[in-house]
């Protein structure tokens, strides 16, 4: 795996289509700049969520085609492609045969049914469902607001509850007259006109069918929800039933066909919540997460990819030095918060103090400024001040960004969504200089497009993106019209300049010498040396200025 810059997008996210990013990468003005692309899994076949969620790794024939992977590597461009190791699609090929042929579908414990996972652990609802006595689920953390299940219809009439611990959306399709005398003999086509009507306006007041009081078509009423429900359609997430050999051979089977697209890095994302055991932890739950990731790690050493585990965790919690510690790459969560705290108090104290860490502890990161999600800052606890932390909150949230919570606490942070651009005041001086302590902090950069190009907060995507629209603010689709214009700017001009000597220059890598001198708490440099060469990045936060120079010339100067 090489250790050079790493663009990160969408599919669509220049120009539309793969076809485009590839023809821009070969533009003189993009030359030289990244080695690697972490392309985002909405170039899979996929439903919800961007990409997340998965039907099958089948490309998107509306944004890619094989020629198009094989135009990147020809760039001499290796791949980064997810592998979502908790979930696949309702829509997936596996769960639409459950739902078509019931307990007969080879495909039946493929997914996590809910009174099964269960049993014995807790009484039976009027609904259907088990709940399990809290001392089973005390230890356990959810996405949402409720059990994380869907409740799913088999062929034989029975509801069963599935494990989803992401997205669900239960709808049914409305009815007419003649749908209702064709499943009723003895209705007329009068009363049926009336019942349809009183039908639909419950399903858009969100009335499950069962629940529809239909007044004044009571006898009715137990046909017409049947009806309902053989109308019933399912979107969201399902979780994976780690203890079937078939999900362990679909692993196998994706990974194949990662390495057939040209991937050398493998995101697992949502890694940490596939293993589960009652009493036990759902996040993380140890030793079982580990268990899990080195039985992936035995088939990715087949195909010969490197495995990225994806997760969240505070800095106090450690969990980046374990997964470290247990032989993977792990992510740089903290360094885009470290950054904007450090340029914003002229302060490198914690910043470089995470450097050498990085350092001494062996670790082998991929950093970033922003990607598709928000700027972590639920990663940031244990490393600097709970107060530091709030003020970084408030400075980006009045700068334009919007922050999330887990389950609407507000004490419970993760992140603060915005353009890396914006949350840095869509100060150009600062933008090349957080870019350029980037590239020479440990550990291979990836780059989101949309920072690259400057692009700042896109508030019309939020209110049009309706619940999940704060997530739209740094996802903005750029057409090829704006990039021409953006690469006329003198900060993104800087940015491409600084991206080719990071991934030119031979003095970094992995296995590079690297050495820190902090003059005042403003002042610092960075230097890299191997193979005789020397690359050094001298920072002043105070003045948002710093030199590069290669070999002890001066590369780049602001």
């Amino acid at each position: 795996m090489n250790d050079g810059a790493m663009l990160n997008a969408y599919p669509d996210s220049m120009g539309g289509s793969l076809e485009k990013i590839a023809a821009l990468l070969e533009r003189p003005e993009m030359k030289d700049a990244f080695s690697s692309f972490y392309i985002l899994p909405s170039v899979f076949h996929t439903d919800l969520d961007r990409g997340f969620s998965v039907i099958s790794y089948d490309l998107n024939r509306l944004y890619a085609k094989r020629e198009d992977m094989e135009r990147l590597r020809a760039l001499g461009v290796d791949l980064k492609l997810d592998l979502i190791l908790n979930h696949l699609s309702v829509l997936s090929p596996q769960f639409q045969d459950i739902l078509r042929r019931g307990d007969a579908s080879p495909y039946r414990d493929f997914f996590i049914d809910w009174n099964k996972f269960w049993a014995g652990c807790g009484p039976m609802t009027q609904e259907g469902y088990i709940l399990p006595d809290d001392k089973w689920i005390r230890e356990m953390f959810f996405r949402k607001p409720g059990l994380p299940l869907l409740m799913v219809r088999l062929p034989d009439g029975r509801d069963v509850p599935y494990w989803n611990t992401f997205y669900q959306e239960v709808r049914y399709d409305e009815v007419d007259a003649q749908d209702l005398m064709r499943s009723m003999d003895d209705i007329q086509y009068g009363e049926a006109e009336r019942l349809s009507r009183a039908i639909n306006e419950e399903l858009r007041a969100g009335v499950c069918p069962a629940h529809m009081a239909l007044a004044g078509f009571e006898a009715y009423r137990e046909r017409a929800a049947a009806l309902m429900e053989t109308r019933r359609k399912y979107l969201g997430q399902m979780d994976l039933n780690l203890k079937s050999e078939l999900v362990w051979a679909y692993y196998d089977q994706t990974l194949a066909r990662l390495e057939a697209y040209g991937a050398s890095i493998v995101r697992l994302d949502a890694f940490a919540y596939a293993p589960k055991a009652p009493g036990r932890r759902n996040f993380l739950n140890e030793p079982d997460t580990w268990e899990v990731l080195d039985r992936v790690k035995g088939l990715a050493d087949r195909h010969h990819l490197t495995l990225l585990p994806e997760i969240h965790a505070s800095y106090a919690e450690k969990s980046y030095k374990t997964v470290s510690e247990k032989g993977f790459m792990t992510y740089d969560f903290f360094l885009p918060g470290l950054l904007i705290d450090a340029i914003e108090s002229r302060d490198a104290d914690t910043l470089l103090s995470w450097a050498r860490e990085i350092r001494e502890s062996g670790l082998r990161v991929v950093n970033m400024l922003g990607c598709h999600d928000g700027i972590p800052v639920l990663d940031l606890k244990g490393m600097i001040p709970e107060e530091r932390i709030q003020a970084l909150i408030d400075l980006i949230v009045a700068r334009g960004g919007l922050v999330k919570n887990l389950h609407g606490q507000k004490n419970v942070y993760y992140q603060v969504n915005a353009a890396y651009f914006s949350a840095l005041g869509a100060d150009e001086r600062k933008m090349l200089l957080a870019r350029a302590i980037q590239l020479f902090m440990p550990g291979k950069p990836q780059v989101w497009y949309l920072d690259l190009f400057a692009g700042e907060n896109d508030m019309e995507a939020v209110a049009r993106g309706g619940a999940a629209g704060h997530k739209e603010i740094n996802r903005t689709n750029l057409s090829m019209s704006r990039i021409d214009e953006a690469l006329g700017r003198p900060v993104v001009q800087g940015q491409l300049e600084l991206l080719r000597i990071r991934n030119t220059c031979p003095a970094f890598g992995f296995d590079a010498q690297m050495r820190i001198e902090q003059q005042e708490k403003h002042r610092f440099s960075i230097e890299w040396r191997r193979n005789g060469c020397t690359a050094r990045l001298d920072a002043d936060l105070a003045g948002c200025a710093f030199e590069v120079t290669l070999d002890g010339r001066t590369a780049f100067a602001q």
